[in-house]
Formats: C-alpha cells, structure tokens, sequence
C-alpha cells in the first residue's frame, strides 16, 4: 500500500503522514496473501463485534496507560502546550485523547458568514457532491441514502456541498460547530466500526454508510439545514454529544467528543448555501486530504 500524502493547509506543503498502528492496518487491509488470509477474517471480526472495541476503550482508560502518553507526545509531534490542563492531570490515555484544549489554541475565523473547520482533521471537500467521480471504488458506490437511512434526507443534500474529516489517533478529538444555529436531538444509527484510514476506504468506500454513526440536523440563518454525522471507526470506544439540543449555538461551541480510536466527521450543506474555500476545494477535486485545525476558514455563505 503506497504512502498517504496530505496538504498542510499551513504550510500548503505535501506531508506523508505518520499513521498510528500503521502495520495493523495494513495487516487487516491488505492485499497480500497474508492479509487475505489471515487479516480479513480478523477485520471481520473485530468491525463487527462491538465488544471487542469496547474491551479497548476499557483498556486505555485504565491507569497504566497513562505512562505512553510521554512517548505517543514525542513520536508523533503533539504540542502539549496548547492543553487546557497540566500533563500530569491525564490519569490514562483516554484522558489524554480526549483533552480540552486552551481558548486561544484554536481562534476562530471571524464574520457571522463564515463557517470554520469543525475539528482537526484530514479533510476532503466538495462544493457539488453529484459532480464527483471519486466516490466509486472498486466497483462500490458512496451512497447518500444509505448514509442518512433516508431518502427524503438525502434528496436534499443530493446537489450539495460536503465536508468530510478524518480524525487520527493523534489529532483533538474534540468536534465543533461550524456556525450560529440551534442543534436538534443527535440520533444513532446502528453499524459496524470498520477503520477510516485512506488505506481502508480504498479497500471499500462503504465504510462511511456500514459504520456506527450519529445525526443531527443542524438549523442555521447563514447556511440553510446543515447535517451533522460523526462515523465511528475500530476501537473508537464511543461518540459523545456535550451539547444542549434545541438551545442557540454559537460557532465554535463544542458539540461531542469521540473516546480513543480513529473517528470521521461529515457535514452535508443544501445547495448553494456554502462556498468553499479555494484551497479546500482545489484539493477535494484532485482527491487529496488537506490537514486542517478546529476554527479555521471552510468556507463563506452563498445565502441567496
């Protein structure tokens, strides 16, 4: 499996990213004979059995685990001065995913007609979803209806723009709203917890629609009906809502959190409610992950 490759939207360089578990996930996705053999049924059975990631969840709650957090900080280049507590708060590595973070870390792109980046991430964003080509893979086609488990839903969003994030092991886990509206209820929708790693989606694009995921529709002046999914992936231990549903938000409030794992985000605007911004869109088209921080610029409003 070749390298993935991401734009840090920064520096606009091209990265190739560190993966966390790098050789579990090419061992469980795999095209050699190996992975084929051995790594599939094993995938099999980890996606599909809840209990599995949950007993991981558990694991790295536990107080042990707290002494990788030092290493996992070095290795892989996270600034622990942009915590909003002291190192030694984090009781496990848990604690450690899902940290808060100061204020002034992560400032907001300012105008009431501006939407922000959500979370930190590796985003791949469309200003037009049905002009898209790349969302068929080996044959498998992303499917908006079986996203949503709804056709009526799906008809709405069929012609608009999406905005999709994936969360690492090493990023905040912590998730955002991108602008001022009022959230409803967040509602479950049942699946697997298969990885979202690029290396896995290229095995099977269907991951986003068979995966455990979360919806909310999320009412806005600025850009219309906004849906909101979060999609779990293996070992995420759960998806956490802090939110209060039916109140006023404002952008950059948090709305959730996920536990430890790897984890994606999308967002799904009405057409012609959103423009993206250049750079985003410029790297959607060529099918490259941009890596992104929470409050960012993601795009203006096309309110018309």
């Amino acid at each position: 499996m070749e390298a993935i490759r991401i734009i840090n939207r920064e520096t606009q360089e091209v990265e190739v990213e560190q993966v966390y578990g790098e050789k579990v996930i090419r061992f469980l996705y795999g095209q050699d004979f190996c992975s084929k053999v051995f790594g599939s049924p094993l995938l099999l059975l980890l996606s599909r059995i809840a209990f599995f990631s949950y007993l991981y969840g558990l694991w790295q709650k536990m107080p042990w685990t707290a002494k990788k957090i030092m290493p996992f900080i070095q290795k892989f280049h996270v600034d622990p001065t942009e915590f909003a507590l002291p190192l030694e708060d984090f009781t496990s590595f848990n604690d450690f995913f899902i940290r808060k973070l100061k204020k002034e870390a992560r400032p907001l792109a300012q105008g009431e007609d501006r939407a922000i980046i959500p979370a930190d991430g590796r985003y791949l964003c469309y200003q037009n979803i049905e002009k898209i080509d790349g969302f068929v893979v080996k044959g498998k086609k992303f499917s908006l209806e079986e996203l949503l488990q709804s056709e009526g839903l799906a008809a709405s969003y069929r012609q608009g723009t999406m905005v999709m994030a994936r969360l690492c092991p090493t990023d905040y886990h912590r998730y955002h709203f991108p602008c001022d509206g009022v959230a409803g209820n967040t509602h479950r929708i049942p699946g697997a917890l298969f990885s979202v790693n690029p290396l896995a989606v290229k095995q099977n694009v269907q991951i986003f629609t068979e995966n455990k995921r979360t919806l909310c529709l999320f009412e806005t002046t600025q850009f219309g009906k906004v849906a909101y999914i979060e999609v779990g992936a293996t070992f995420v231990g759960s998806i956490n809502q802090t939110y209060q549903a039916h109140s006023p938000i404002k952008k950059g409030d948090e709305k959730g959190f996920f536990s430890f794992g790897g984890s994606s985000l999308i967002l799904l605007f009405e057409p012609n409610r959103l423009i993206l911004d250049e750079d985003l869109a410029a790297a959607g088209m060529q099918q490259v992950e941009t890596k992104c921080l929470m409050g960012q610029s993601l795009g203006i409003s096309s309110r018309i």
